[in-house]
Parts: C-alpha cells; structure tokens; sequence
C-alpha cells in the first residue's frame, strides 16, 4: 500500500508562510533602549545624527527572491534499429532561488505622535479620499484602511508602507515645508 501523496500546497506552506510575513508592516518601533537599540542619549528613537525634536521609524523592505524551475535531461530517449522509441527520455526538476534585491533598512522621517491626533488623521483621510484613495469613514483613527491608502499614496513615491512619512504629509499638503 502506497503512502498518501499529500497535495502540492502543504510542500508551498513554510514558503508561503514566511512570504506572508515578510509582507507585514515592516514600519515598527522597537521599545526604548535595550541591546542594540538606536536609542539616543536624549532618549529617542532616531537615526545616527538626527536632529532633535525630529521623530523618526525604520522601515525594512524584504528581500526579492526569484526561484527557477527547469527541466532537466536525466537520460535521452533509447531508440531501436528503426528509429522507434524504446524508452522514453527522462527528466528531473530543478529548482533554484537567487536573491535578486537583497533585504534593505532605512530610516524616515515621520510626523511626532503629538501631530497624529485625530483631527489630523482625518485631515489625512480627506486629503487621501480627494484622491481617490480613501473611501472610508472619516472618523480620525489610523486604522487598517487609512494605512492601506497612506500605502497607495506612497508606493508610486518609492515607499511602500502604510507609515506616513513627513515628506508625504508635505506633499499632501498637511505639514509646512521646512524653509
């Protein structure tokens, strides 16, 4: 009795897996302090050389790995006298994964949590709906929705996250521009 062959998907589930949560939002702030932390002597969460009164997140971009799958010659066709075929040719798969666009952090500027009130975030959802990004409630929470369409706004701009980044406020118009 043959053992039970189990369907293509559960071999995929550890890769899908580990590609859904390298799709999470990468745009978290760690605690303060601990091991490694780029906690400044102010006591801030900020890149090396920052300036002060500045607030800031890291953003991780995940890896972009392409896999490759061939078909290769294991053992040609066996053919007789007259030219038939007495065994077919056989072929193995093989896989291969290279990493075309290694895994990147980088810092950006954000607007301070002090700015992130709900009047401003429904300001943010305005501005995002008179784009034709937003289509839900204007109600000042930075839900799932209103992050989805930060995202959209922010993708064509080279950042794909759900964080607002100071430099998108700016040019959605909602914070001055530093003269």
């Amino acid at each position: 009795m043959m053992p039970p062959i189990s369907p293509p998907w559960r071999r995929l589930a550890p890769a899908l897996l580990l590609a859904a949560l390298a799709a999470l939002p990468a745009c978290v702030q760690p605690p303060p302090g601990g091991p490694g932390s780029p906690l400044s002597r102010e006591g801030r969460y900020a890149p090396p050389g920052a300036p002060p009164d500045t607030c800031w997140s890291r953003h991780t971009s995940p890896a972009v790995i392409e896999t490759v799958t061939s078909q290769v010659l294991d053992a040609p066709a066996q053919l007789d006298a007259s030219g038939r075929v007495v065994r077919p040719a056989a072929f193995r798969t093989e896989t291969r994964q290279h990493i075309v666009t290694p895994r990147q952090e980088h810092w950006i500027e954000i607007p301070c949590p002090a700015m992130m009130t709900p009047d401003f975030i429904r300001t943010i959802q305005r501005a995002l709906a008179a784009r034709g990004l937003y289509r839900g409630p204007v109600h000042g929470q930075m839900d799932a929705a209103t992050r989805k369409a930060v995202q959209r706004y922010q993708a064509p701009l080279g950042l794909d996250s759900g964080t607002l980044t100071l430099a998108s406020a700016r040019k959605l118009g909602l914070v001055a521009v530093a003269g």
